[in-house]
């Protein structure tokens, strides 16, 4: 690696390594399953978390088999994942929300550069005073900017507008091999390509340059339709048409003839106004479910009662209805929280792709979890596309492939449920599908290299900047991605 690859860094003279030390903690991820202790270091600057990798070791001296390697490191931002890949039990884990740094915007209003730490809430309103904005979000405007770049998020729009990969022009990435790398597509592509997945596991985002949208309007312009079945809802999802968002909330818990109806709506920004007329979204959320809520509240007939109380005052069928930033983008942001419902068990979200023409194997993984009991308390259906420019050599652990997506959420403690979903894997691997890594808390590895055929590759590439395997987290370690 030549000197004028790495990124410019400050005189010595300049620079702090003390790195704030939160000491011990339980961390656990969104689904609240699994949690695992580690120690949290707060670093600020690249150099500061170059310094807490070379201070990692890759295992302890001592093993067993009653005792895992641990030690290690891994990058943690706003505790978005599902499951357990921003843990690291027994090691240290990197509390990546102090890279903040300064958002700054280029003169042409084509791209912004700030910390990996700054989350989509405070970014997006801070751009929308500027009029401009990102043409990709994730679900949940919490996360972090590298949080969405270890997991390359993806949106309502991604047949329109590609993943979060497709918005990235170039992030600064702190290996263990290498320190502080300015990464690209032209400058070490293929790293480029495997961080955008990779789950932390090539390095530690500590930057990032995105491509901008002009916002002309913070609000948008939506049709919203009521559909009876899954067939239906899968069909109108599948469908290709002019709208820039498509989402269909799906109801897999009613019995009877009302199993798998939905609510479809398809949206695009509204037309031009003046934008100190509205604000782009509330930054609280209306409501926020408090620490100890009892799981024993959050029961099928209770939500089956919801959902059907949704449905029936969703529109039949809904033209130009205006919906806000946050109900179009972030509704699930209205309850702060909201994972706490599923009591101290927590919850599992089973979010798998399928090709397009496997619309069939779709409805044969709904309908088994079905027949196993599994209680589907939320469902979100939506479409990929064929990926954008960044994804063309194809991101080896990157999630989107053109066709279907179904996002379910469930109980963790429902009986049966681990069994069931190894079985529904079995589906989705034989159809040429995949698990979302970001969402997984559960998956066997035996399956990993059938969901993604480029694994091998991820390792080939994972060995050259982490020749000694430094980051490592729970994932990892449970899927057999770091040794």
């Amino acid at each position: 690696m030549s000197p004028a690859e790495r990124t410019p860094a400050p005189p010595r003279t300049t620079v702090s390594l003390q790195v704030e030390d939160g000491g011990e903690r339980l961390l656990c991820g969104w689904g609240r399953t699994a949690p695992t202790r580690a120690r949290m270091l707060r670093p600020r600057t690249a150099e500061q978390v170059a310094h807490v990798l070379a201070g990692s070791t890759a295992a302890p001296p001592v093993r067993s088999a009653h005792r895992p390697p641990i030690g290690g490191a891994i990058a943690r931002g706003a505790a978005c994942s599902y499951g357990d890949a921003a843990q690291n039990g027994g090691g240290t884990v990197i509390d990546a929300t102090a890279l903040q740094g300064q958002i700054a915007v280029d003169p042409q209003g084509s791209s912004v550069r700030l910390g990996a730490g700054v989350t989509f809430a405070q970014l997006l309103v801070w751009l929308a005073a500027r009029r401009l904005t990102l043409p990709v979000v994730p679900g949940t405007r919490h996360l972090t900017v590298g949080g969405a770049i270890a997991s390359d998020v993806h949106g309502k729009s991604h047949p329109c507008d590609g993943s979060f990969a497709r918005q990235v022009r170039s992030f600064t990435l702190c290996t263990p091999a290498e320190g502080p790398l300015l990464v690209s597509t032209e400058r070490h592509p293929e790293l480029f390509h495997a961080t955008l997945g990779g789950m932390g596991l090539t390095g530690v985002v500590v930057e990032a340059t995105l491509r901008l949208a002009p916002l002309r309007n913070p609000r948008a312009v939506a049709d919203i339709d009521r559909l009876d079945t899954l067939e239906l809802a899968v069909a109108a999802v599948t469908d290709e048409h002019p709208h820039r968002h498509t989402i269909a909330w799906v109801d897999l818990l009613s019995e009877g003839a009302a199993f798998g109806r939905a609510v479809l709506t398809r949206s695009d920004e509204g037309p031009a106004v003046a934008l100190d007329a509205c604000a782009p979204f509330s930054t609280r959320p209306a409501l926020t479910v408090p620490r100890g809520f009892p799981g024993g509240v959050l029961r099928p007939m209770a939500v089956r009662a919801f959902n059907a109380l949704h449905w029936h005052t969703a529109p039949r069928g809904a033209r130009g209805r205006t919906l806000s930033m946050s109900a179009q983008l972030f509704p699930l942001d209205a309850l702060g929280e909201w994972s706490r419902l599923y009591g101290p068990v927590g919850m599992v979200q089973y979010q798998f792709a399928l090709p397009r023409g496997e619309e069939e194997t779709l409805l044969r993984v709904v309908h088994l979890l079905r027949a196993r009991r599994a209680p589907m308390y939320l469902a979100v259906l939506k479409r990929f596309g064929p990926g954008g420019r960044a994804s063309e050599k194809g991101g080896p652990l990157s999630f989107p492939i053109e066709g279907l997506t179904l996002a379910i959420d469930l109980p963790a403690g429902a009986p049966g449920l681990y069994r069931a979903l190894d079985d529904a894997d079995e589906l989705v691997a034989g159809a040429g599908g995949r698990v979302y890594l970001a969402k997984d808390s559960r998956l066997r590895p035996a399956m990993l290299a059938a969901m993604y055929p480029q694994l091998e590759r991820f390792r080939e590439l994972r060995g050259r900047v982490d020749p000694n395997g430094v980051l490592r987290s729970d994932m990892g370690r449970r899927l057999g991605l770091c040794g």
